[in-house]
């Protein structure tokens, strides 16, 4: 599949999960106007496949691949279709994830705990045990996780999911040590509130009232496009989004 975009990532393949709606979205737009040939991962088959069109229909390449993050077997099926069909995954990035907020942790049903510890942790773990060795074979490739500033600050009635991203952030301080030298640049982002459904649908109380003042799944992307055209002497290893408005 060749993708008629000549970008800054013209012939590489990027995997973007959770890309059917808000910030995946956004990223896996951005990746494919700069020329990516991206894999559309998610649960919901009809809005990866309406991203996948939109995308073709503007010029670009796109695959919908429907895909249960929270299944080890799954994953690993996907990285074997990946390899089968593309042969190689210059990008990863983890952006699937669930909230679970309003209500203080020892209320919180065990069932609840490992949905969204399987989701926001536990997938990424399993994306990137799939994925890295395509990058440490090329030598090369970046994986972004994106994360929250729900884990770098306490969120009470959400003391799940700040742990979930905590995690999030120490997984990737870590696996970006063990990958460097193999040319391999392991990033998060941590916005503050999106203006996306999952926001809304978490409850969460954001900035204000006013969508216009929350980041936008756009602003991730700008920077997921940057961490992935970043100067090959550099890496970052972190970037924190906060809205201009109080």
């Amino acid at each position: 599949m060749t993708n008629a975009f000549r970008g800054e990532l013209a012939e590489q393949v990027a995997v973007v999960t959770g890309a059917g709606r808000g910030i995946g979205r956004a990223i896996s737009l951005r990746l494919a106007q700069m020329g990516a040939t991206v894999l559309l991962v998610g649960r919901d088959a009809g809005l990866l496949e309406a991203l996948r069109t939109e995308i073709a229909e503007a010029g670009g390449a796109a695959e919908a691949i429907s895909c249960d993050l929270r299944s080890p077997e799954a994953i690993a099926a996907l990285g074997e279709r990946v390899r089968a069909e593309f042969g190689r995954s210059d990008i990863l990035v983890n952006n699937a994830g669930i909230g679970n907020q309003g209500r203080p942790l020892h209320e919180m049903p065990v069932a609840d705990w490992d949905a969204l510890m399987e989701t926001n942790l536990r997938a990424p773990f399993l994306m990137i045990r799939s994925f890295a060795p395509f990058m440490i074979e090329a030598g090369h490739g970046h994986i972004v996780n994106i994360s929250s500033l729900a884990g770098k600050n306490p969120l009470p009635g959400a003391a799940a999911y700040s742990a979930s991203k905590w995690g999030l952030n120490g997984l990737t301080y870590s696996v970006a040590e063990e990958l460097r030298s193999y040319g391999i640049r392991v990033s998060v982002v941590a916005p503050g509130s999106v203006n996306t459904r999952f926001e809304r649908d978490a409850g969460s109380k954001g900035i204000g009232k006013d969508p216009a003042t929350k980041i936008q799944p756009e602003d991730v992307a700008a920077i997921v496009a940057m961490l992935v055209t970043q100067a090959p002497q550099s890496f970052i290893s972190e970037v924190l989004v906060r809205p201009t408005k109080k």
